[in-house]
């Protein structure tokens, strides 16, 4: 390895630090996985609402919104009274739904391991 290589390798802008920056919040990772497994890549508003116990709905709106912007969701607006709002996978947000999976898998395969771990003081698990 050249000298200083390692060093560009965790530059700021390196690959495993802009994954980890896209999934700092949880609602971005739970909005993907909803999306895929409970709704076959779309659902309106309410309804991925309802899907997430214990989002906000400004929550939603605020990571569904940053979730577009950045090419993961598409929007879709219907001119109905009131207006309808679906949010739909896009095929760059199907290839993020692939990593998200496994990680919900060894989560779920790893429940013990999970328990064990130690609460945080800012944690709301008690």
């Amino acid at each position: 390895m050249q000298p200083g290589s390692h060093d560009q390798e965790w530059r700021e802008d390196c690959a495993p630090r802009r994954v980890l920056e896209l999934f700092a919040t949880k609602w971005t990772s739970m909005v993907l996985h909803t999306l895929h497994a409970r709704h076959d890549g779309a659902a309106r508003t309410g309804v991925l609402q309802r899907s997430l116990p214990g989002i906000s709905k400004k929550m939603l709106t605020q990571t569904v919104r940053d979730m577009a912007e950045s090419g993961l969701l598409s929007r879709h607006v219907q001119s109905v009274m009131p207006p309808m709002v679906e949010y739909r996978l896009t095929p760059l947000g199907r290839r993020f739904v692939e990593p998200i999976e496994l990680l919900y898998a060894w989560g779920r395969d790893n429940a013990d391991a999970l328990d064990a771990l130690r609460p945080r003081a800012s944690s709301r698990r008690s």
